[in-house]
């Protein structure tokens, strides 16, 4: 009975070692088989991921200069084959002096004759009129400065399509900055002939309606009210026979109305031989005696071009050189505004659109304007020197 009993435990031993020495071989040839499915995973960390493929893994700094200005920018990969470029661009503010010719009645401030000899105009005779009243010259011309103010920020995509070529991309993206890219107003000089033209025009005014030559406001001279100063008849046909002063610049495309459609100003005139002409656009000084004008585009502008690039060193990688050529979608043709450069009948002023409410416009602003009316779009050359930082 004892060796039965001794023999049932040894048994019962044997079993559990048995099942011990299972149980491990079965641990580890599971850890065995998920081993086998990890190493058979493709699934890598991100960071190992963007380091494989030169993701945002370097960071350049470029200089450019074009004619969008000159700025920076930034960039980094963002694939093996594109980068992002975040950058800033704006034009150095020079100036450009432009000279308009003052008009009387719609005629010339000089004349020329056959031999390019000075003539006496109507402008010399009113000249010497204004003088009595004023004790100023009016110059027969007023310079107007212009500058640039074209700023922008950038956000560009360049894309190298070519594998074993990364010299030639093709750039995406767009400009936002301010809408005005360009200013001008009257220069000092032009201060004296522009105030004596507004004093001119109010007593021209004053004249045609039959006003007197100065009346008195009651709220400063109440025991005047209702008194004025009567223009002599003599001075009146003067104003008459001179016309209003101002400078051309074209002519009218159409008709001015008002918001209801009501013809304020006419395209068209009878001149002095009763013959239907063209109304010349006269820019009068506003109630400031100033004269100011803006060129705008939209905001927001849309950019595609090309580019080529290389190394600028032969044995550094970390300089680049590269040449950009692409267009800004800046909204068709700029608008060209002269603000409040027309007086209406009432008094009061409006803006006027160079590109769109007048035509035949002569010299230097002509020039401009037929320049600005065939760019629909706004052309990018540059030149971008870049260093890797890291």
């Amino acid at each position: 009975m004892k060796r039965i009993a001794w023999m049932l435990v040894l048994a019962s031993l044997e079993l559990s070692a048995f099942a011990q020495t299972d149980n491990v071989t079965t641990t580890s040839s599971t850890l065995r088989e998920l081993e086998k499915v990890n190493s058979s995973s493709n699934y890598i960390p991100v960071s190992q991921y963007w380091k494989e493929h030169d993701i945002f893994q370097h960071l350049d700094v470029s200089v450019i200069v074009g004619t969008a200005g000159i700025g920076i920018d930034l960039a980094t990969p963002v694939t093996e084959w594109a980068q992002l470029r975040l950058g800033y661009e704006f034009m150095p503010r020079f100036t450009k002096r432009m000279s308009f010719e003052m008009t009387i009645n719609g005629q010339p401030a000089r004349s020329y004759d056959e031999d390019g000899n000075r003539q006496e105009t109507r402008f010399d005779k009113l000249k010497e009129f204004m003088y009595s009243f004023t004790g100023y010259d009016i110059e027969d011309h007023v310079d107007m400065i212009g500058k640039p103010t074209l700023n922008n920020f950038k956000f560009l995509v360049d894309v190298f399509p070519f594998k074993n070529n990364k010299h030639w991309h093709f750039t995406a993206g767009f400009y936002w900055g301010s809408s005005k890219f360009a200013e001008a107003v009257n220069s000092t000089e032009a201060m004296v002939s522009l105030v004596s033209a507004g004093i001119y025009n109010k007593m021209y005014t004053s004249a045609k309606n039959g006003d007197p030559l100065i009346t008195f406001d009651p709220n400063q001279f109440p025991s005047l009210s209702g008194v004025g100063i009567e223009m002599p008849e003599e001075v009146r046909k003067k104003f008459l026979d001179y016309g209003d002063m101002g400078f051309s610049v074209g002519y009218f495309s159409h008709d001015i109305t008002d918001a209801d459609g009501n013809v304020l100003i006419s395209k068209t005139m009878v001149d002095t031989k009763g013959k239907t002409v063209r109304r010349p656009y006269i820019v009068e000084p506003d109630e400031d005696g100033m004269v100011r004008a803006t060129a705008s585009s939209n905001s927001f502008k849309p950019y595609l071009g090309f580019g080529y690039g290389g190394n600028l060193l032969k044995k550094r990688n970390d300089w680049k050189i590269s040449f950009d050529c692409g267009a800004m979608f800046w909204g068709g043709t700029p608008n060209l505004v002269i603000y409040h450069g027309l007086k209406l009948p009432d008094g009061t002023y409006r803006d006027v659109s160079l590109t769109e409410d007048v035509v035949n416009i002569g010299g230097q602003v002509g020039s401009y304007v037929k320049v600005f009316k065939a760019l629909k779009v706004y052309p990018v050359l540059s030149l971008r020197v870049t260093k890797r930082i890291f």
